[in-house]
């Protein structure tokens, strides 16, 4: 059993008081300027990652951690929470509370590796809200992307790959960059569709996203894809979707 002073320290309320000084003025500009939601300290992925190493897996004090709205915590509880804990009513109501930043990382993150990604997933990707939809698609990507994991069947993909043709520049913003990360994810991960996927990145061509104020740009998926056949890394796998 952890010492008083240890469990002490891993409370939503002492998690809090330990992020807010953390913060920083510019870094917490950033990221509202790429679409975070106050209350928001600021807190640099790297001080997260090191309160992730101290704590490792808590999914209890993960959960909470996310119903306090603060984004700092929230992309923290992302880090420490237990994927295979995770059930489809939690995942709901954390996506129905991410801002921008997290529907691209924490939230398909922590849904690609539970035992819903496939199917909440393919879900999400039919939401009328933009931000579902887009964390449909990601979620999608990353389990593309994740090692021992072939939940998506080739026609199934196939599939999909159709659909971002037919819709991709008539859909919301976020959608729209989430599609075009799903075809550089399927012509990265698996092999036997690289050139298809390279072929409906030249058919849909150049995607414009309105990103905001941030200097970010969408990449032009064709050209993504034949960077990572130069380097040799098409079909490589990664073991976690956390970055």
């Amino acid at each position: 059993m952890p010492k008083l002073a240890e469990r002490e320290q891993t409370t939503v309320a002492a998690i809090l008081r330990e992020l807010e000084p953390l913060g920083q003025d510019g870094y917490r500009r950033i990221m509202l300027n790429h679409g975070a939601e106050e209350p928001c300290f600021g807190v640099k992925i790297e001080e997260l990652k090191k309160i992730q190493k101290r704590i490792r897996k808590d999914h209890e004090l993960a959960l909470g951690l996310y119903d306090t709205g603060v984004y700092d915590a929230m992309y923290l509880a992302g880090l420490i929470a237990d994927e295979s804990r995770m059930t489809k009513e939690d995942l709901q109501r954390w996506v129905d509370r991410a801002s921008k930043p997290l529907i691209g990382s924490t939230v398909p993150w922590v849904a690609a590796e539970s035992r819903f990604g496939r199917e909440i997933g393919l879900e999400w990707i039919d939401s009328s809200r933009e931000l579902i939809a887009a964390a449909g698609w990601h979620t999608l990507t990353s389990l593309l992307s994740l090692q021992n994991r072939e939940e998506l069947e080739e026609e199934e993909v196939r599939g999909l790959l159709a659909r971002v043709r037919r819709e991709i520049h008539s859909s919301p913003d976020r959608v729209r960059y989430a599609m075009n990360s799903f075809v550089i994810g399927v012509g990265s991960y698996l092999p036997a569709l690289t050139a298809e996927a390279i072929e409906t990145g030249e058919q849909i061509g150049p995607v414009m996203v309105d990103m905001g104020n941030t200097a970010c740009q969408v990449p032009y998926s064709p050209d993504h894809i034949r960077k990572a056949e130069a380097r040799g890394t098409i079909g490589k796998r990664r073991k976690s979707a956390t970055c």
